[in-house]
């Protein structure tokens, strides 16, 4: 069963309901992320994300982990590009205590100048940890080389010296423009009663004023880059961007089968040819980003310095025989049983269904619909899938990005 309300000031409620369980998963979603910040604001979604733990009214920093743990709940928070999500997972009888927790966190934090300062220090901390992990630079530096210096091209930790100079007039006034009630998502999954849900969202929620977030248009220019980092490492970081889907567009479904065919499992042709018959990576993947108005297919791959050229030549020609629509009944039929079965695991996971059902709120309007989803995709023809191909690789914008032991881009 699936509830939906929606106060009067604006924010929504969504429910979902999984009676057989005995916990429940609670999230407070903004639809804001690292697109929509400036450049002098680069980073403060996440930064904000981190002061929220650091105090409220009346509690502590230690308080608000240490009253979870009294009630074996666990709480944590993540800033994406385009969502940051504050969220508890407790048993159903510590549910009202659980969110009164994090609601608390959410409204009423402080942000002491002393513990931003320290914070400041942890973050600048994370920056530095990201630098030295070649994996994740090499994707932020795609990231850039595809969609360049803003929006989705952002990276979300932000820059060292943006984190250092951020105050906490800059953290109202980011907060006032986007931490707004038509732009808050409240999601609960698990075995709660809708009216204890109604009873706990109105009891914290309900007093806050009906405020519209700022407007923050975005334009994406796709840039079609190659970039490259020195490192002094071991292995060399590969990572390869094509333009694909916008989030909801008709080929969505068929974008994702051809995905999990390309490179979305161990079974795909970049596995199997990569890693297992030539031996040239031990981690080799394909995924898809999908955003509001853009959207990027990527593959990436950690290999060995001496015959990165060697692994970059066979993932295009993986590329390039797809591109043949060599495609088969089976890896089609193989693809779309793996996309199946996600969204039907995804239903035993009060996590994945409370921020599944979140999203679909904040980045629609809409309420997620199982069956629906599952009609489509069994919708999805081997036809759609070529024609998603098609749609998928176009060089003219194809970026790449490769960190290590390397003197200069990929062509």
């Amino acid at each position: 069963m699936v509830h939906f309300k929606q106060l009067d000031n604006g924010i929504r409620l969504i429910v979902k309901q999984m009676s057989g369980l005995m916990s429940v998963s609670m999230g407070i979603i903004v639809g804001t992320g690292a697109s929509v910040e400036s450049d002098k604001e680069d980073g403060i979604s996440h930064f904000i994300e981190h002061m929220m733990f650091k105090g409220t009214e009346k509690r502590t920093a230690f308080q608000i982990s240490d009253n979870m743990d009294a009630i074996g709940a666990q709480v944590n928070a993540f800033t994406s590009k385009d969502i940051t999500c504050y969220y508890a997972k407790s048993t159903s009888g510590h549910a009202a205590e659980a969110f009164d927790i994090l609601a608390d966190l959410f409204l009423n934090s402080v942000f002491p100048e002393d513990e931003m300062k320290r914070e400041k220090g942890v973050v600048v901390e994370e920056i530095s940890m990201n630098e030295d992990t070649p994996d994740d630079l090499c994707l932020d530096l795609l990231s850039k080389a595809f969609f360049g210096e803003e929006n989705y091209g952002r990276n979300i930790l932000g820059s060292k010296s943006n984190i250092k100079g951020f105050t906490r007039e800059d953290i109202a006034n980011y907060m006032k423009a986007r931490y707004t009630a038509d732009n808050i998502v409240i999601s609960m999954a698990g075995n709660i009663p809708v009216e204890l849900a109604e009873e706990l969202v109105q009891k914290h929620f309900g007093a806050l004023s009906a405020t519209k977030a700022e407007k923050r248009p975005l334009t994406v220019q796709l840039q079609g880059r190659n970039l490259y980092k020195s490192k002094d490492i071991e292995q060399v970081h590969v990572a390869i961007a094509y333009p694909s889907m916008k989030r909801y567009e008709r080929l969505c479904d068929a974008t994702q089968i051809m995905n999990a065919v390309l490179g979305g499992s161990m079974s795909s042709r970049l596995f199997q040819t990569v890693r297992e018959e030539l031996g040239l990576a031990y981690t080799v993947y394909s995924y898809l980003s999908l955003y509001e108005l853009s959207g990027a297919l990527t593959v990436y791959a950690g290999v060995n310095a001496d015959s990165y050229m060697q692994s970059v030549e066979a993932v295009e020609k993986c590329i390039a025989d797809l591109k043949k629509k060599t495609l088969t009944e089976d890896e089609f039929r193989r693809g779309k049983e793996q996309l199946l079965s996600s969204l039907i695991y995804a239903q035993e996971s009060t996590s994945s269904q409370m921020l599944l059902y979140g999203k679909e709120l904040i980045y629609s309007d809409k309420l997620y619909d199982f069956e629906e989803r599952v009609g489509k995709l069994n919708g999805v023809t081997l036809g759609d899938v070529y024609e998603a191909i098609e749609y998928n690789f176009d060089d003219k914008y194809r970026a790449t990005a490769i960190v290590g032991k390397v003197e200069k881009p990929l062509k």
